[in-house]
């Protein structure tokens, strides 16, 4: 296959580039940092690897590249748990989402000839927060911010099916892998300063990343697989399971909770992506036969600090 992939630098997008590469495949990597991109797949290691530069929510040359393409998988966004959530901040969180993914959906519906499939990232924060309910992907969705960005990003993505183009949303968990947001919760547990954040009761939907890029690569390869699959693990758990599992595999002490109030602090509105999660189910994507490596927490945390 040939696969266009935006964010592609980032934590899930560089293992889902290596994952491909080492599979044969040919990648075009759509990037805003060429350098930063050729440092991150130096062309001796990544022959398959295309690097392009682009304007995420710009129209441009760089659109004519999508017409050569098997698929494309967009997971461009401003990172939603880095400061605080200005009113500025905000508005770049929301159209690094929205304007990024029309200008895809522009480009595969220019495109000739077309790409089989579109691969969206959307995130569990559609659904809102609760600490009582259950979500899976028939569930409503949530009005709160994230949950509005959520919905904008999806009806941007949507529009692609007007081009006869197949869709699959993945709405993304908290994926544990090296970095991202596991990468902050670690150095604390190393310090014997680790606990649950806030109130420990609020629920932690998560996937380890080799099964995100597992679920990406089921999503480009098999064409049944449409519309929306919740992208987590079948055993979310609460943050204080999540703190102590995380102890007990580093062998560190985790009954150091780290006040809400501290969070919100560094955090701002942003707090509410540690402060308040959302149990969810990933029904769909059982149903279509996905295996998990990783289905529960201590095997996957065990994997990864290993």
């Amino acid at each position: 296959m040939k696969v266009a992939i935006t964010g592609a630098t980032g934590f899930v997008g560089s293992r889902l580039v290596q994952r491909l590469h080492g599979e044969g495949h040919k990648i075009v990597v759509l990037t805003r940092n060429t350098t930063f991109a050729q440092k991150v797949f130096p062309s001796e290691a990544f022959p398959n690897v295309e690097i392009v530069a682009y304007t995420p929510n710009a129209s441009g040359s760089w659109q004519s590249v999508i017409a050569s393409c098997d698929g494309v998988v967009n997971l461009a966004g401003e990172p939603i748990g880095e400061g605080r959530w200005t009113p500025e901040r905000k508005q770049e969180i929301l159209n690094s989402r929205k304007l990024g993914t029309e200008k895809i959906v522009e480009a595969i519906a220019k495109a000739n000839p077309k790409p089989s499939v579109l691969i969206n990232a959307s995130a569990i924060g559609y659904y809102g927060t609760s600490e009582t309910a259950t979500f899976d992907e028939t569930s409503l969705s949530g009005n709160d911010f994230l949950a509005q960005v959520c919905q904008a990003w999806e009806a941007e993505a949507r529009k692609v099916k007007d081009a006869g183009v197949r869709l699959v949303i993945l709405r993304f968990g908290i994926v544990l892998g090296n970095g991202g947001a596991l990468g902050k919760m670690i150095p604390p547990f190393k310090l014997f300063a680790g606990g649950p954040i806030g109130s420990g009761r609020q629920w932690f939907s998560w996937i380890h990343v080799d099964d995100l890029v597992n679920l990406i690569l089921q999503a480009l390869t098999k064409p049944e697989i449409e519309g929306v699959y919740n992208a987590t693990a079948p055993n979310p758990v609460r943050m204080a399971d999540l703190s102590q599992t995380l102890g007990q595999v580093m062998n560190r002490p985790s009954w150091l909770p780290v006040p809400a109030f501290a969070i919100e602090a560094l955090l701002g509105d942003g707090a509410i992506v540690v402060l308040k999660g959302q149990q969810v189910i990933p029904k769909r994507t059982v149903q279509t036969g996905f295996e998990y490596k990783y289905p529960n927490l201590q095997p996957a945390l065990t994997q990864i600090l290993n």
